[in-house]
């Protein structure tokens, strides 16, 4: 195995220092899972105690969805 492999296998095991999600890209997320007009954003904890943004968003039809999205990852839950 090369360095730069090994390198870059490494890079992918560390959780990098710009993981974090900002406001902008958790909304972002949470409309490309429901797309519509986002409410109210706020960040706070999730039951297992992780930082999560709760986005809610109202959807064409009308209803209103809320969306978590991890802080570390960008993940939704």
């Amino acid at each position: 195995m090369t360095s730069g492999a090994l390198l870059l296998g490494l890079l992918f095991l560390l959780p990098p220092a710009w993981a974090d999600v900002d406001r902008n890209q958790a909304t972002s997320i949470a409309q490309s899972v429901v797309p519509g007009r986002v409410l109210a954003v706020e960040r706070g904890l999730h039951v297992d105690n992780s930082l999560v943004w709760r986005i809610k968003v109202l959807t064409p039809a009308g209803d209103v969805r809320l969306i978590v999205i991890d802080a570390k990852t960008g993940r939704s839950r």
